[in-house]
């Protein structure tokens, strides 16, 4: 996988130009460590079988069989060993998040740290077949349904997690990851109208400090941003997955100026609306 150089001076693992990757394991062997490096996706590290360790923002995390291992983006990973690996890693990018669907378990991935979840031993044929259905979809030749069955597919899988998350009465959340997963729930339905932290603050019935707090306690970023981000992604999820003009996805993720949305979108990704659509598409 190419590597670029990232602001953090760390090595940063771009996705290839689909959303979707799917690297299965049989039998696999780590014995050599690559050098740590940041990732620019999410990642599922799904466990049939072996043992072995992670180390994810410096912190070791067992390769245990039976789990999955969710590793977010932005966060330093090696995959340090592996013995008798059977499994697979689902890598995928913001775009296939948020899909306007009731239960959004997106929460889960922009936590800080990570998550080891337990899957329930007669769920892991089914796991094992939608990573199946998800590495078939990355093969299949494009068109206009396969967006959307990754998708699917992809919500799902972690869907499960967060019933089986939920399900482990071993670790209960704190306050903050409670307030945390209710401000995700009305940023999904609001960012489009509203971009003020206040608006959250109010939602909630909290003050805005103490959102403020629990917002960067779980995830190290505060109110403003994670707006910020979401009614970015959606924008660039507009560019790339519609043909909309530039315009009106600026009106559809609530900027009622083109320029000043367009300066912002190349603030956030580097480049200008129209020449992030042409690259992404290319």
């Amino acid at each position: 996988m190419k590597q670029r150089p990232s602001e953090r001076g760390i090595a940063l693992d771009p996705l290839g130009p689909s959303a979707l990757e799917v690297e299965r394991f049989h039998d696999h062997n780590v014995v050599v460590p690559r050098h740590p490096h940041r990732h620019d996706f999410h990642e599922l590290f799904w466990t049939h079988a072996g043992v072995g360790h992670h180390l994810i923002d410096g912190e070791p995390f067992p390769v245990q069989p039976g789990t999955v291992t969710i590793v977010g983006r932005g966060q330093v990973h090696v995959f340090e060993r592996a013995v008798g690996l059977h499994g697979a890693v689902v890598r995928f990018g913001d775009e296939l998040l948020h899909t306007g669907a009731r239960a959004d378990p997106g929460w889960l991935l922009a936590r800080r740290g990570t998550r080891t979840i337990g899957v329930p031993e007669d769920a892991a044929g089914a796991v094992d077949a939608v990573v199946a259905a998800l590495a078939a979809e990355t093969r299949h030749p494009p068109d206009p349904r396969r967006d959307e069955i990754t998708r699917h597919l992809l919500l799902t899988l972690l869907l499960w997690l967060e019933r089986w998350y939920d399900a482990d009465t071993a670790e209960r959340d704190d306050a903050d990851t409670e307030l945390f997963r209710r401000f995700a729930t009305v940023l999904e339905r609001d960012f489009a109208r509203h971009h003020d932290a206040v608006h959250y603050a109010d939602a909630l019935a909290v003050p805005q400090r103490t959102l403020t707090r629990a917002l960067r306690a779980v995830t190290g970023k505060g109110t403003k941003e994670l707006v910020r981000e979401r009614v970015l992604l959606e924008a660039a999820r507009l560019l790339r997955f519609s043909d909309l003009e530039v315009g009106e996805v600026a009106f559809r993720t609530g900027f009622d100026d083109r320029l000043y949305f367009s300066r912002t979108f190349r603030r956030a990704y580097g480049e200008a609306p129209t020449a992030y659509r042409a690259r992404q598409r290319g």
